[in-house]
């Protein structure tokens, strides 16, 4: 049987009545686009939640999205804090039409710790402080017939730069080696998560062997050959050991045509940031892959702003598999 897996960043999926267009604008486009999917699992990034009149986190905006869709129905697994309740902002979220038998929330302390000294801080850093990032991964077992896929679902650190205490005033930056300093930081982040990412891919590898369904998907922010892509994929190219060849992750990207590939347009530039990865295992069960970016706006335009767009400015992508059911 075909099982369609997909990941889709809906950008900012919230419910504010001061930007426009409203929910029902973004339902209205981002419905269709749901449907044309047609996945059996799915991925979602950047899903804000809502508060209820008990001032309890829900996603409401999600939920009004997926009202009389097919997906209304499938079993849900979402990212929570350390006090178990929704992130205000950014929740990953994963569906799928099959039981979903085991979920983990892989958070910062999971995986490699470091610390730094911050150079152009002002105040100056006096000590090097851990570097932590506040998006977690989310990692289930779904049960498709007699097998299981193993799902990590992930939204790695973007390319703006992090935070450098005093030396930024709303968007502008006070010198260019504090700008640069935040983006070196950014991309530690990113490789760090990447880092993790395959660390508990390795673990599943040794759990289940080297013939598990291995899927990790969402938007990693980086194309396929910036180092945090490498580390995750692991090429025997630059471990330099063929031993390790049976662990390398796949692209299904790479079933699509170069001019085709990208998942966003950025200055007019197409740019491939949200991917599908997979075990070889789950490689020879590939059919082809979809990027629907047929429709896809530029956003960084000069004084543009997302609220512009009821659209997301991420395309969804998509792999088919043949599964037993």
């Amino acid at each position: 049987m075909t099982i369609r897996i997909a990941t889709f960043n809906l950008e900012n999926l919230d419910i504010d009545a001061e930007k426009a267009p409203p929910i029902e604008g973004r339902i209205a486009i981002m419905q269709p686009q749901l449907q044309r999917i047609a996945a059996d699992v799915i991925c979602f990034q950047e899903i804000h939640s809502q508060k209820n009149q008990n001032d309890k986190k829900e996603l409401t905006a999600l939920n009004m999205l997926l009202a009389n869709t097919r997906y209304s129905a499938f079993q849900r697994k979402t990212t929570l804090t350390q006090s178990n309740e929704l992130y205000s902002e950014r929740n990953l979220v994963t569906l799928s039409r099959f039981n979903i038998a085991q979920t983990e929330i892989i958070r910062t302390g999971d995986g490699p710790q470091m610390h730094y000294q911050m150079m152009t801080a002002n105040p100056p850093d006096e000590e090097a402080n851990p570097i932590k990032w506040e998006r977690p991964m989310l990692y289930t077992q779904i049960k498709i017939g007699t097998e299981t896929l193993h799902l990590i679902n992930v939204h790695l650190k973007s390319k703006l730069a992090s935070n450098i205490p005093g030396q930024k005033e709303d968007y502008e930056w006070k010198s260019v080696s504090a700008w640069a300093e935040g983006s070196f930081l950014s991309a530690v982040k990113r490789v760090g998560q990447a880092l993790q990412a395959r660390m508990r891919i390795d673990r599943i590898f040794d759990e289940f062997g080297e013939d598990a369904l291995i899927a990790i998907v969402g938007d990693f922010n980086a194309d396929i050959h910036e180092v945090s892509m490498k580390a995750i994929c692991g090429p025997v190219e630059e471990t330099g050991n063929p031993a390790h060849g049976p662990r390398r992750m796949i692209p299904c990207e790479n079933n699509i045509p170069k001019s085709s590939r990208y998942s966003l347009i950025h200055l007019g530039e197409g740019a491939m940031l949200d991917h599908i990865f997979v075990s070889r295992g789950l490689l020879s069960r590939f059919k082809g892959a979809e990027i629907h970016n047929e429709t896809l706006p530029d956003e960084s335009g000069a004084f543009r702003t997302d609220t512009l767009f009821p659209e997301s400015d991420h395309a969804p992508v998509i792999a088919e598999f043949d599964i037993e059911v």
